[in-house]
């Protein structure tokens, strides 16, 4: 299967499960981006716990790991986002998430992509504005978590 279609797929299910599970972006947005440090962090040290696990030491698992190590705080803080009520606010949010999740991530699968033509092109685009979606990205998480309303806890609900 072509490596281009892969990466399609994955941006995809990553599009459509932010926008089906209806989180705000902002706490899963830092989430990635803690991950993506502890990645830079355990990458080395997960890949050896894999090859005791009996798992090939190869590129393509050490993207795997990584990308593993990047999304895990994401998926372990969803139940602890806001959701989105509006149809607009949860295609926005997962557009974004998901534009943030590849520039995260186009590291991890710099090893393992071998693109050519458009496709290539598309990467190099990516990898040179990585860092600036990635800052800008974050702003925009740490102000969706400043922006939004936080729920009232049940013990406020019982003072009234």
């Amino acid at each position: 299967m072509n490596i281009a279609i892969v990466c399609i797929v994955v941006i995809l299910a990553i599009f459509i499960s932010a926008y089906m599970t209806k989180r705000h972006f902002g706490l899963l947005g830092l989430a990635m981006a803690a991950g993506s440090i502890l990645s830079g962090i355990w990458s080395y040290e997960a890949g050896l716990v894999a090859g005791f696990l009996g798992i090939s030491s190869n590129p393509a698992s050490s993207a795997a790991i990584a990308a593993i190590i990047t999304l895990l705080p994401v998926y372990l803080l969803l139940p602890r986002a806001r959701a989105y009520k509006t149809a607009l606010g949860r295609l926005l949010g997962a557009a974004i998430f998901t534009t943030l999740a590849v520039a995260f991530l186009v590291g991890p699968f710099s090893n393992i992509l071998i693109l050519q033509g458009s496709a290539a092109e598309i990467y190099r685009q990516v990898l040179g504005y990585k860092d600036l979606i990635i800052g800008v990205g974050l702003i925009v998480a740490i102000l969706d978590l400043l922006l939004t309303k936080p729920a009232e806890s049940s013990e406020k609900k019982h003072e009234r």
